[in-house]
């Protein structure tokens, strides 16, 4: 049984690294809110390290109930499908909302000029924003929501979304050592699983969020959280229609 163990970590980490890989989903909207949002490279990764865990919680929940109630792996299997479907829309609504926020904020962030007149008959113009000094953070009368409401959401809802995200191919993995009661084999392959996925996750953003770096975006700097909303929908959009 200790061979067939390893040969099945050998397995997860190389399904992990493929699954990971293959799924923009895990690693695009990080590198995207991360540029937009101006996240040092800690705070990017620490967002990324814990969205992959709450990413691998949920499925390794499942497939526990699995292993020890005798559920069937097609059924497991059925209800990954589910949560993988509420995972992708809610991609969707989120980078949709964030999207229009954006945009609501790249119109008010244009500069503008006005002309002032003085009694005296000089006239004169001075141009500024909508933001800076009059954002505040709070919802605003309109009901619209600000720049410091939003950066306090805006991990907690890709947190959510990705706890709701299955890990598609760790239940079977799990079941095999499962099945022959090897407890520490189904613990040896969620590590291993684990491990691979969140550490692809994290190389990928790390080498995104470095090549950006060399990338000017200065032309079209008040629509990045407008991109960065439009690449979150887009790959929810990707996850649904399988493309």
């Amino acid at each position: 049984m200790e061979a067939d163990i390893f040969v099945l970590m050998a397995g997860a980490v190389s399904i992990a690294f493929v699954h990971t890989l293959l799924g923009p989903d895990h690693y695009l909207p990080f590198v995207a809110l991360a540029k937009a949002r101006a996240w040092s490279l800690r705070k990017t990764g620490i967002v990324t390290t814990v969205c992959g865990l709450g990413h691998a919680v949920g499925s390794i929940a499942l497939g526990f109930v699995g292993v020890y109630f005798g559920g069937e792996i097609s059924r497991l299997m059925a209800i990954e499908g589910m949560r993988g479907d509420w995972a992708a829309w809610g991609l969707i609504a989120f980078g949709l909302i964030y999207f229009a926020w954006g945009m609501r904020r790249a119109h008010k962030s244009k500069t503008h000029t006005h002309d002032h007149a003085h009694a005296d008959g000089e006239i004169h113009s001075h141009s500024h924003t909508h933001f800076g000094a009059h954002a505040h953070p709070h919802v605003a009368d309109d009901g619209s929501v600000d720049l410091k409401s939003m950066a306090a959401m805006t991990p907690w809802a890709l947190f959510i979304i990705f706890v709701l995200g299955p890990c598609e191919p760790l239940i079977p993995l799990m079941m095999f050592p499962g099945a022959e009661g090897a407890f520490m084999g189904v613990v040896m392959v969620i590590g291993a699983f684990t491990f691979t996925t969140i550490a692809t996750m994290l190389g990928v953003v790390f080498i995104g969020y470095k090549g950006l770096e060399f990338v000017s975006l200065k032309p079209l700097a008040r629509y990045t959280h407008a991109i960065a909303g439009a690449t979150v929908s887009l790959c929810g959009v990707a996850i649904t229609f399988g493309l």
